[in-house]
């Protein structure tokens, strides 16, 4: 399993990014997808999940109304739409895929190799 990251870079506070994750298999799959970051010095923690089959999705409360967690499932792409981004924004994003409860970190198997976001 692959899950490709791109999008991230430097902004300033206040700005957008889109971040995408492109799975070389078909996401639906999964039942769940997320992002996730981690900053120097802290743990990784899940920013925003989607569950693959409902549509359904969670997202952590510091970046609830600024966030959103989408697919395009004829490209296998995972995107992260980030709006009003802050300084702690800043990390390095994951995307993963995996099974069962869709807040759980530990239903994600597959992960990618990271975007770094930094916000200024």
């Amino acid at each position: 399993v692959q899950l490709v990251e791109s999008g991230g870079g430097s902004v300033q506070a206040g700005g957008s990014l889109r971040l995408s994750c492109v799975a070389y298999v078909n996401i639906k799959i999964y039942s769940c997808m997320a992002w996730f970051r981690q900053a120097p010095g802290t743990e990784r923690e899940r920013v925003a999940s989607l569950y693959t089959r409902s549509r359904s999705t969670d997202y952590v409360d510091s970046v609830k109304g600024r966030f959103s967690i989408f697919r395009d499932n004829p490209n296998n792409t995972l995107y992260l739409q980030m709006n009003k981004l802050k300084p702690e924004d800043t990390g390095m994003y994951y995307c993963a895929a995996g099974f069962g409860l869709c807040t759980r970190p530990s239903s994600y198997r597959y992960w990618g190799q990271g975007t770094q976001v930094t916000v200024s």
